[in-house]
This record gives structure tokens, C-alpha cells and sequence, in this order.
């Protein structure tokens, strides 16, 4: 009996006790994880820009009887990733998690966009997943392994129209997760990609319902909307024990959009 109740509490918090950072924590996809992650058990550090955003998520994760720490800083900046970084350190005693979710969509052809929008997209969306593992992995290796996820998304996969920055910042951090879980496999860390299709989300909010409901019955099989929860399972999933043979994958959460041909 003790050992079925041990395995089902396990079940129940397969993250127990697990240090996680999550970037852009504040909102959307970053909020739902860690959310989910403190409800499975790990200690949570929510990162992002807007200190009133993530200590609102922090708030939240306390309530409910949760560890959780908060840095605000800006995730293409190297000195902004070593702080957040230090905090799980300072607060939790290690990292066993890192979640890259930051993220920005500019639109635009490459004629189109701007230089500095282009800049801003490869730095927030890329950089900062290089800035992520470059300064975690040696705290990982330290105490003997670690997860890395890094939010990518359906367009690094496959484009659409006016996204050229945004494609080619998330086609990037798919190859990016790959060469990570190659290089870091022998120190017991693990590297995976989630892409997300069409998510409810603040960053999609503005998207007109109709417009919306038009591109979801054209290019997605599955009716309805993906939910940012819907993600945050799937990453408490690929965070946990019961994944530890998965790495260098690239996971699609889209309703079924890449099954076939737009």
C-alpha cells in the first residue's frame, strides 16, 4: 500500500522538488507553465520583463502553496539570463529546469520589416535561447543534469506569409534545441522543442474572431482553439522523469496543421 500511495503522489507531482526557471513568464504560454509546474510540484522562478506581470504569476503560484521566485530582466541580455539563472541558484539551491518561452512576432517580408525589427526578433527569440543554455548548463552539470525546453513554434517549421523574421528566429532555436541535446547528452541534460500552433493567448487577443475562426477551419483539422494550459501539460510532461529517453525532438502541439499541405 505505502508504495502505491508513493507512486501515486508521484504521479500526482512528477516535479516535485525540481528548481525551474520559466522566461516570459508573465503571461500566455510562460504563465501556463508555470502554473502547471508549481501544481506538479516544482519551485518556480518567473521571469519577464514586467515585474507587475510575473509578480502577479508569483502571487498566484503562492496561493495555491507554491515556491516561487521572480526576476524581471531582459532575456537578450547576457548579464539579465545570469540573474535569473543566480535566483534559482540563490532561492532553490539549483536548476533542474529551464524553460526559454520568451518570445516576440513582428510581421513583415523581409522588404518589409525594418533592420532593428529584425535585430530585436533574432535577439529575443534565438539569442536568448543561446543565452539560456549558455549560462544553466553549468549549473546543471553541477548538480547532475537538467531540462531544457525552448518554445519554437509551427512557422519554424513551416512559414507563412509576412513572417520572415519570426520563421527564421523559431527555425533556428529547432536546430538550436537539436545541436544543445547532442552536445550536453553525455551530462545527463535533455533538450526538446515545443511549437505551438494557434494558442489563446494576450498575444493572439487581438486577432479578429472571425478572421480567426476562417484560418482555423481552413488549415486546422481539430475544431476549436488551443489552450496555453493544453502546452503547459505537455511541457510538465517532457520536463519530468517519465520522458528521460526523450531529447534533440521537436514537439507540435498545432490541432494538426503541419499533417498535411496548406
Amino acid at each position: 500500500m505505502g508504495d502505491r500511495m508513493t507512486q501515486t503522489a508521484h504521479c500526482a507531482r512528477p516535479l516535485a522538488g525540481k528548481a525551474a526557471l520559466v522566461t516570459g513568464g508573465g503571461s500566455g504560454i510562460g504563465r501556463a507553465i508555470c502554473l502547471a509546474f508549481a501544481q506538479a510540484g516544482a519551485h518556480v522562478v518567473v521571469a519577464g520583463r514586467t515585474l507587475g506581470k510575473i509578480a502577479l504569476v508569483a502571487e498566484e503560484i503562492r496561493t495555491n502553496g507554491g515556491q516561487v521566485a521572480t526576476v524581471a530582466g531582459d532575456v537578450s541580455r547576457g548579464a539579465d539570463v545570469q540573474a535569473m539563472v543566480g535566483a534559482a541558484l540563490e532561492q532553490f539551491g539549483g536548476l533542474d529546469v529551464l524553460v526559454n518561452n520568451a518570445g516576440i512576432s513582428p510581421s513583415g517580408s523581409v522588404t518589409a520589416i525594418s533592420e532593428a525589427e529584425w535585430d530585436e526578433c533574432i535577439a529575443v527569440d534565438l539569442r536568448s535561447v543561446f543565452l539560456g543554455a549558455k549560462y544553466a548548463i553549468p549549473a546543471m552539470q553541477r548538480y547532475g543534469g537538467g531540462v531544457i525546453l525552448n518554445t519554437a513554434g509551427t512557422f519554424g517549421l513551416r512559414p507563412a506569409r509576412g513572417k520572415a523574421a519570426y520563421a527564421a528566429a523559431k527555425a533556428g532555436v529547432i536546430n538550436l534545441t537539436r545541436a544543445i541535446a547532442l552536445d550536453y547528452a553525455h551530462d545527463a541534460i535533455r533538450c526538446n522543442a515545443i511549437c505551438p500552433g494557434f494558442v489563446a493567448t494576450p498575444l493572439t487577443e487581438g486577432v479578429d474572431p472571425a478572421e480567426r475562426d476562417r484560418f482555423l477551419a481552413q488549415y486546422q483539422p481539430l475544431s476549436g482553439v488551443i489552450q496555453a494550459d493544453e502546452v503547459a501539460a505537455l511541457a510538465v510532461y517532457l520536463a519530468s522523469d517519465a520522458a528521460r529517453m526523450i531529447t534533440g525532438q521537436t514537439f507540435v502541439i498545432d490541432a494538426g496543421q503541419q499533417a498535411g499541405i496548406y
